[in-house]
């Protein structure tokens, strides 16, 4: 978490910055003002980045763009880096990634979105990526990454089918194996379902089909609570959540952990956990109220 504020950063939150580490890559989602430091003090490089995601192109969700890209080919980042943002903003991130002098580089991609749902190209990374129009006042985006289920072999089977070593890696690459009694043994008779694990991201936005569409059996979502629920009018005008509506969501969709942030300047210290409080009335599982340079762990994978 390389910051948890909305649109005006505070002594003790800086503006968004999300970092995800996934199976060896790094996805950095709505880099605000100060991501670079952040990055810094959170002990992570451009090195890491894969792909860059913006929701939208309000200040705090974008302002640190110049800095990561400057990063990016100052410290020359060898592999190609993917940005990813709304297409009716490509004015913005043309004036935010050529922002000043400096030595550019090649190895970033652009990526605009457009439409309700985009399935993005993630080549040999071992998710999907998933964008999904979000209700803002400007065109936003969520993000959801899902890894494809696997097999979880069950050793007792395994044993009773006569199937071991060698044969077992046989047994995973072509689906059925002939033991030693003879008899063939398919892969669905020593396995199970492996459910894959779902990461859901949520900014700026208000309950809509998209954010149902995002949230549904995630493992995490990491989504906006700008709000307490005593101001939820003006949630609604402005196009945020409450923590209220929040836990809901988390509830409705079979969330395992909730992660709140994006909170507003308007709410001192010491009601910070009523954020909690407020998303725990809807939501029984896991609630994580962040802090600047958090880390966060997904939870373990399910057995089914």
């Amino acid at each position: 978490m390389l910051g948890s504020a909305s649109a005006v950063p505070t002594k003790r939150r800086n503006h968004n910055g999300y970092l995800l580490r996934w199976d060896g890559h790094g996805l950095l989602f709505d880099p605000g003002e100060g991501t670079q430091r952040q990055m810094t003090r959170a002990g992570a490089s451009a090195t890491e980045l894969n792909w860059l995601c913006l929701t939208h192109f309000h200040g705090d969700h974008c302002l640190g763009v110049p800095g990561i890209v400057q990063r990016i080919a100052r410290d020359q980042v060898p592999h190609p880096v993917r940005a990813v943002f709304p297409g009716s903003g490509a004015e913005y991130w043309s004036r935010l990634r050529h922002a000043s002098l400096f030595r550019d580089t090649d190895v970033i991609t652009e990526h605009p979105l457009t439409g309700d749902r985009v399935d993005l190209d993630t080549g040999a990374a071992p998710f999907t990526l998933t964008a999904r129009r979000l209700s803002h006042p400007v065109e936003a985006y969520g993000y959801r990454l899902a890894e494809p289920d696997g097999r979880r072999m069950l050793p007792a089977e395994l044993a009773r089918s006569g199937v071991t070593g060698p044969l077992v890696r046989t047994l995973l690459e072509t689906g059925a194996v002939v033991a030693p009694s003879g008899r063939t043994v398919a892969l669905d008779e020593v396995s199970a379902r492996r459910p894959g694990q779902v990461f859901a991201f949520v900014m700026d936005t208000r309950l809509c089909a998209g954010v149902t569409d995002l949230a549904a059996g995630a493992d995490m979502l990491v989504i906006e609570s700008t709000f307490l629920n005593r101001d939820a009018a003006l949630a609604a005008e402005y196009g945020h959540l409450t923590a209220g509506q929040a836990g809901r969501v988390a509830a409705d969709g079979g969330v395992r952990h909730l992660v709140l942030t994006h909170f507003s300047e308007r709410y001192p210290a010491d009601e910070e956990d009523r954020f909690a409080e407020e998303a725990a009335a809807a939501f029984g599982g896991e609630i994580t109220v962040v802090h600047d340079l958090d880390r966060i762990p997904l939870p373990k994978r399910r057995d089914k």
